[in-house]
């Protein structure tokens, strides 16, 4: 990216976020760059752009006049990029993809695989983490597009991709193994791996809708760990069906007798704007699930 662009870019993102540290998060980049950036524009520009404070910065009045116009230019450089993109026929690019475990084990390594037969020096670089970091990566512009459940933040624009239905997985030797269902009654009889990180989760929402209290004995993001720590017999849980595609473990898999699931999607901030590979890469899912 052109130097300058960036600098215009550290200066819209430290508006934005009140700080540099967090600018520096965003941009992947260092705070003590991002501060040199906009101090080297305030030399080339001859104004004080930010008032600094402990409290953090803010714009001066020059700075309110010139910041619409670097949102400007940086807006342009994006369709110019998009442009070249285009002309040379997706020959090179970058996409930065946020995921949740399930996604990224079962349904990413095909979907990249066909899109890799046509554009082979596409690279990708994958984030994984729960449904609320994977969103803020997105508005903020860390991830070009991600997996998420509905509903999403009203800023973003998502494609439905699949129904995944939510299941109960019990130790080989629980006195419910050989039920056909699980009664959701039952949750609270046996100790609980939660399947939870920072968020609600869809399973805590259950909880909450049928007035359920169970016995919650260990909480993670890890799948296989809940299912590790379920065939050890150390209690019982649920978890997505998509996880549950290829287990590794001696665990029993239960319906529930409620309906329970999540709707997953793709999101991202504006498809408009998406670079060329973003778009194409977005066609490649949607054909997965046709």
């Amino acid at each position: 990216m052109d130097m300058n662009i960036f600098k215009y870019m550290a200066l819209i993102k430290t508006v934005e976020y009140g700080s540099f540290t967090k600018a520096a998060e965003v941009l992947n980049y260092s705070q003590s760059g991002i501060s040199r950036m906009i101090n080297d524009l305030e030399k080339e520009w001859k104004v004080t752009l930010l008032r600094r404070s402990r409290a953090g910065v803010q714009l001066t009045s020059e700075g309110k006049k010139l910041l619409p116009h670097a949102h400007t230019l940086c807006e342009d450089y994006i369709k110019l990029q998009m442009e070249i993109d285009s002309l040379n026929g997706l020959q090179s690019g970058l996409i930065r993809i946020g995921t949740f475990s399930s996604v990224a084990t079962h349904w990413l390594p095909k979907i990249i695989k066909e899109f890799q037969k046509n554009y082979p020096n596409v690279d990708y670089e994958l984030l994984l983490g729960d449904y609320s970091e994977i969103e803020e990566w997105i508005l903020t512009g860390r991830v070009d597009c991600g997996f998420l459940r509905l509903p999403v933040h009203s800023e973003l624009e998502t494609i439905f991709l699949k129904r995944d239905k939510l299941m109960v997985i019990l130790p080989e030797t629980h006195e419910l193994a050989e039920f056909k269902v699980f009664p959701v009654e039952a949750l609270n009889t046996s100790p609980f791996m939660l399947l939870e990180k920072g968020s609600k989760s869809e399973v805590s929402e259950i909880f909450e809708r049928y007035k359920l209290k169970p016995n919650i004995k260990f909480t993670t993001w890890d799948d296989y760990a809940i299912m590790s720590m379920v065939e050890s017999g150390l209690g019982i849980s649920i978890l997505p069906n998509l996880i549950l595609k290829r287990v590794p473990y001696n665990i029993k898999i239960k319906d529930l007798d409620i309906t329970a699931y999540r709707d997953i999607c793709l999101a991202l901030r504006d498809k408009k704007t998406a670079s060329l590979a973003v778009k194409k890469f977005i066609t490649y899912v949607n054909h997965s699930f046709k």
